[in-house]
């Protein structure tokens, strides 16, 4: 089976930024709703314990993490390509900019969107993505950022600004005239703060070109999307075998190599759990791991590098 499945929720901001990068190639994908709070359990046994959102399957391979997926995107379906203006750059400086969008940027956005929801935000929710994204002490960073909101609110303005001045030019989008990986990564925080922060709308107004762009990425779509079951994505899985070829990385700083026992978590401690399997193929920007479970059988599952700390055991 080699059809694209995202397991992702409608609300979720990086799953929107994932939609944003299967319209850009225009890919007719299977979509699996999965619950917004844990236990995800017809998610778990895909992952080995990932939780976060989205996750794309491809029959017994299972990419986690937003990085992970556009890069496999990009390598199955190199037409139209990530990298405008590819000519001058092999799409190396369209990640580092991303890098900025998804970890600076991105942890900005989540402080003035969840300390500016203050009482509105359920509990549950409160305690999950407080753990998630501000580690054990959450409760204490987020009394402290619903305290200094202003001062957040004040940090995205600017950055905000960067991206509006830099869409003053000639160009369309970020790095050319056609849309690529880097405008997914900016579009989704636009997306997130005007919808999900009240005074997300009024902060955009003051950047015209900023949402003249917004709404060119807007026109672009998801690509065609049909829905999937959780268990028929499981039995996809268990009927499929994993088509990633073994590799190694001469070069690897941490000696990885195919069949080490290791563990895979985010560099931030987020109360969530290692995901552990036996290493199949490794590069500079990704690590691969063989898992087995009753429920999907054997399974590859890949993670990005950046990001992520991975413990041989």
């Amino acid at each position: 089976m080699s059809e694209i499945i995202l397991h992702q929720y409608p609300q979720s901001p990086v799953a929107e930024k994932v939609r944003v990068g299967l319209g850009i190639k225009n890919l007719t994908w299977r979509s699996v709703e999965i619950p917004r709070l844990p236990p995800k359990p017809d998610l778990i046994p895909l992952t080995g314990g990932y939780r976060r959102t989205p996750v794309m399957q491809i029959g017994a391979d299972i990419y986690c993490d937003s990085q992970c997926i556009l890069r496999e995107l990009e390598s199955r379906y190199p037409s139209p390509g990530y990298y405008p203006a590819a000519e001058h750059y092999s799409g190396g400086i369209a990640w580092a900019i991303t890098r900025w969008t998804d970890d600076r940027l991105f942890a900005q956005c989540i402080k003035v969107v969840l300390a500016g929801a203050g009482d509105d935000l359920p509990a549950d929710f409160a305690e999950d993505r407080g753990r998630l994204y501000f580690g054990p002490q959450w409760q204490t960073e987020l009394k402290a950022a619903r305290n200094e909101l202003q001062h957040f609110a004040a940090q995205l303005r600017t950055q905000f600004g960067w991206l509006n001045d830099w869409l003053a030019g000639d160009n369309h989008f970020i790095l050319g005239d056609t849309p690529g990986i880097v405008d997914a990564c900016a579009y989704h925080l636009v997306w997130f703060i005007r919808g999900r922060w009240t005074g997300g709308k009024r902060l955009l107004s003051e950047f015209p070109h900023l949402q003249s762009w917004e709404s060119r990425v807007q026109l672009i779509g998801h690509g065609n999307s049909t829905d999937l079951s959780a268990a028929e994505a499981l039995a996809i899985a268990r009927d499929s075998q994993p088509s990633t070829p073994e590799s190694t990385d001469p070069n690897d700083p941490q000696g990885l190599a195919p069949g080490m026992t290791v563990t895979i978590a985010p560099d931030i401690d987020g109360g969530e759990v290692a995901v552990q399997g036996l290493v199949h193929a490794v590069s500079s920007d990704t690590i691969s791991v063989l898992r087995e479970s009753a429920q999907c059988n054997r399974v590859c599952v890949h993670f990005p590098r950046v990001g992520y700390r991975i413990t041989v055991i």
